[in-house]
């Protein structure tokens, strides 16, 4: 199985990903996701600290007490939650990332966290701060790696500047291509990218067109309802299951260093890390995919 090497550090992940969201709260299914997952070689995990209010983080904790060294494990702050409540609200203070990264130690039974990413992030945050945090845990030896969760390019150049992060988790697949502008600048400072969202909430599988009649007449960002049809019947007419061609697409940039998909069950676990060694699109196929999807920009907080 091959690795690739999260930025300039020396942590090295699988080209899959398991994103823990969506593996709910029985912990006893939950964990038997988790070891399949390690079983089939897909070593990365990542979760956050406000999926279902520190819970996701405990069910994993059960889980890494038993396996710590088998695991590479990211999770996310910025989210100041009560778990109590279920309130929460956007803090990327230094304060608040250096007194989480505690409660998030305790839950998930480490004492250590491999990658850290700071969980969103717009222009008016205080930057540097959250910065500071991230590199003082890291020179404390309490994460290896740091970076953030976020698809908005002013942000993300802003870190770029500004921070030694190694890596950027961006929601990225053929029908949400907006990342694309990002990717050879990241490429080039070695900063690597995590896509979230691969198979676009099941669009991008067996079951894509009953996925899309789903999305109703408001179609899928910049397709209307017509447009997505009609584009996912062009990507199924090319004869390759669309969950493979789906993890191809965004593994074939070099900046892209892992697909991280969810699994709410072992069947779509198995389903999926079947393309773990799935081999690398060609360039031909690769550009004809552009042809058929759209080229998209992220409108929105821009400079």
């Amino acid at each position: 199985m091959s690795l690739h090497t999260i930025g300039k550090s020396t942590i090295q992940i699988p080209n899959l990903t398991l994103g823990c969201m969506s593996l709910g709260t029985d912990e006893k299914a939950a964990i038997q996701i988790i070891s399949k997952a390690l079983d089939q070689g897909i070593i990365h995990i990542d979760t956050a600290d406000l999926y279902d209010f520190g819970k996701n983080e405990s069910i994993i904790g059960h889980f890494l007490k038993h396996h710590r060294e088998q695991v590479v494990l990211t999770t996310k702050v910025g989210n100041h939650f009560n778990s109590k409540t279920k309130d929460w609200f956007w803090d990327p203070s230094k304060r608040h990332i250096t007194s989480a990264i505690h409660d998030s130690l305790a839950r998930l039974q480490t004492d250590y966290i491999d990658l850290y990413l700071l969980h969103g992030g717009t222009v008016d945050d205080p930057i540097d701060d959250s910065i500071e945090a991230f590199e003082q845990l890291k020179q404390a030896g309490i994460i290896r790696a740091y970076g953030i969760s976020s698809i908005r390019p002013n942000v993300i150049k802003e870190y770029m500047k500004r921070s030694n992060i190694d890596a950027v988790m961006m929601q990225y697949n053929m029908l949400d291509r907006r990342p694309e502008e990002l990717l050879n600048d990241l490429y080039e400072q070695q900063i690597s990218v995590l896509a979230r969202g691969p198979l676009a909430k099941g669009m991008l599988s067996s079951k894509a067109l009953h996925y899309a009649a789903n999305k109703g007449e408001n179609g899928f960002l910049a397709y209307n309802a017509i447009e997505l049809q009609s584009t996912l019947t062009k990507l199924l007419a090319l004869g390759i299951p669309l969950e493979q061609l789906a993890f191809q697409y965004v593994l074939h940039h070099p900046a892209v260093v892992s697909a991280v998909f969810g699994a709410s069950n072992e069947t779509q676990l198995m389903e999926n890390s079947q393309y773990l060694h799935a081999d690398t699109i060609s360039n031909e196929l690769y550009k004809e995919i552009q042809h058929i999807t759209k080229s998209s920009t992220y409108t929105m907080h821009r400079l």
